[in-house]
């Protein structure tokens, strides 16, 4: 099926229109997206903040050689591991590729399970000021001093909205969030509720309802196909690359434990019993993000012929937009 969106002559500053696909981890996006681009002529755009890193592709459950022959993918393995991605660089980079898509003739599908990323596309992102470079410094000498559980709790006690949607052990968003409420005085939540720039592009939120209990056999099924299949060989070899232990990359769930493995601060067993754990506790703080907007659609994760349907429904009703 051809996308309609070929028109020409819009105003440029018009939200562009794409489908999102959201759901916790392991609740089966990739599956659905392949289906989605076969039905709507489409191309993947990821939309989740740990599949960016190049070095991860098994740990952070990458769309596989094959799935991404199916058609084409974007945004997927291009970050270093020291190197770290806002929410308003994801955007602005995703909103290029979706003009693309579109003058292609063809639907963008943004797929991961990043609430944040979603939020920002299409809720538009927070004009903070910049912070002082010395400030970050300052912050990520106490994190690494202190560990990032106790610079967590300082964060809830002032943006405890903001406290509850990141891990205790996310240090990019905590450091983020800290440096932005000394600099200016103001917490990160009051930043995006009072200072919004308008959505770079529009479109239905369709979240697949996978409940915990459905998930957990799951997540441990693939966490063990994970394992077979040389995570912690991948770990090592991102180790040899990136030896700091306080890059981005190594944050993510599944790249910290594994580290702490390589590190000899976990045992095999405990490496295991530690990603299952907080593999599970993020499945269930998406679910909670994502059941708070009240624009998601909520859709069975098995039920691929309701998320196609769902799509296919918001494209045709699009009126057509001029010019990509």
């Amino acid at each position: 099926m051809q996308s309609k969106h070929t028109c020409s002559g819009a105003a440029l500053a018009a939200p562009l229109p794409v489908i999102c696909l959201a759901g916790p981890t392991g609740s089966g996006k990739t599956a659905a997206a392949l289906a989605l681009a076969d039905a709507l002529n489409g191309e993947v755009i990821n939309a989740d903040s740990r599949q960016v890193y190049a070095d991860f592709p098994c740990i952070t459950a990458q769309p596989t050689q094959q799935e991404r022959a199916h058609c084409s993918h974007h945004l997927y393995g291009f970050l270093p591991t020291a190197q770290k991605i806002s929410a308003g660089r994801w955007a602005d980079q995703t909103a290029v590729l979706a003009r693309q898509i579109l003058a292609k003739g063809k639907t963008p599908l943004l797929v991961g399970g990043t609430g944040l990323y979603f939020n920002t596309l299409l809720h538009g992102t927070a004009h903070i000021p910049p912070v002082d470079a010395a400030l970050t410094q300052a912050l990520t000498a106490r994190i690494e001093a202190q560990g990032p559980p106790r610079l967590h709790a300082e964060l809830a006690l002032a943006d405890p909205e903001y406290a509850a949607r990141i891990h205790p052990n996310d240090r990019q968003r905590i450091i983020r969030a800290l440096e932005v409420l000394e600099a200016t005085g103001r917490p990160f939540t009051w930043w995006h509720k009072n200072a919004m720039s308008p959505p770079l592009c529009t479109g239905p939120l369709l979240v697949l309802d996978a409940p915990l209990s459905w998930l957990e056999p799951r997540l441990a099924r693939r966490l063990d196909i994970m394992l077979q299949s040389g995570a912690l060989d991948e770990a090592r070899t991102a180790l040899d690359i990136c030896d700091d232990d306080a890059a981005p990359g190594w944050s993510g769930i599944g790249c910290a434990e594994a580290l702490a493995f390589l590190r000899g601060r976990l045992s095999f067993d405990a490496c295991r019993a530690l990603w299952l754990r907080n593999t599970r506790a993020y499945a269930k703080r998406q679910l909670t993000w994502f059941r708070a907007r009240g624009e998601a659609v909520w859709l069975p994760p098995e039920d691929v012929e309701g998320v196609v349907a769902a799509a296919r429904a918001y494209w045709t009703r699009q009126s057509c937009p001029d010019s990509y």
